[in-house]
């Protein structure tokens, strides 16, 4: 009796044994690891990506000439844009201002040149400026003023930008002192929501004036300030009339 009951259990551990066998065996064969992102080769490029704006390669100006296009560079990137004439050293002669744009970009730099007539009627390049006058678009082709002018009346020339918008208004006058020509006179102007700003510097009194003007109010009162201007000439070959203050 005891020997059955002994084969019995040992043939029940025989079975439960075979039966967790066969159970692993069929989980190892039915499982697969799949990669859900399958892997790829990444091709480098050494691609240069295309500026939408032409380099500005170093440009040289002739000293000497006849007439405006005698000063334009052989490159033959710049046109005129703006010029006026009048008598800016008070020689009796008539000098020319020029203002050159370049032929392939807005937002390029726009090079003004102060041309003086000499007695046999050429003239030469007295002065030279390449940041006095903005670019005429931002980067994203936006045109920073509404108008644009330069004019020369009693040996002063005059550079207004006018801007409805964020860009602001600048009223510039240059002219000789002694031999330096630097900026003599300046306004500028700017709105806002519920005001106004105002800046302006005179060289002769040697002061800077700002002002602000409260539009929410019927009145609109303004608000000025007076203080000494630094004792300095802002010539006109490194002076940008928009950023001088700052």
């Amino acid at each position: 009796m005891k020997k059955s009951i002994s084969l019995i259990l040992f043939i029940l551990l025989s079975i439960a044994i075979q039966s967790c066998n066969d159970k692993k065996q069929t989980n190892q064969n039915n499982t697969t690891v799949v990669d859900s992102l399958p892997h790829q080769e990444i091709e480098e490029t050494n691609e240069e990506i295309e500026e939408n704006d032409p380099v500005e390669p170093d440009v040289t100006f002739p000293k000497r000439g006849n007439k405006i296009a005698d000063f334009l560079p052989k490159l033959d990137i710049y046109e005129v844009q703006y010029e006026a004439e009048g008598d800016l050293n008070n020689d009796g002669l008539a000098d020319i201002a020029a203002v050159l744009k370049h032929k392939q970009g807005n937002t390029l730099k726009r090079p003004m040149l102060i041309l003086l007539q000499n007695e046999d009627k050429s003239y030469h390049l007295d002065k030279l400026s390449d940041v006095v006058m903005p670019a005429e678009y931002n980067d994203h082709d936006f045109k920073l003023y509404d108008t644009e002018s330069i004019n020369i009346e009693n040996g002063e020339l005059t550079i207004d930008l006018y801007s409805y918008g964020p860009s602001g208004t600048f009223l510039s006058k240059f002219k000789y002192v002694e031999n330096d020509f630097i900026l003599y006179y300046m306004e500028t102007y700017f709105r806002g929501a519920g005001g106004r700003s105002g800046l302006y510097y005179d060289y002769e009194k040697g002061e800077i004036t700002e002002t602000e003007t409260n539009t929410m109010k019927e009145d609109e009162p303004t608000t000025s300030q007076t203080s000494k201007a630094k004792t300095k000439k802002y010539l006109f070959e490194n002076t940008s009339i928009t950023d001088f203050y700052n």
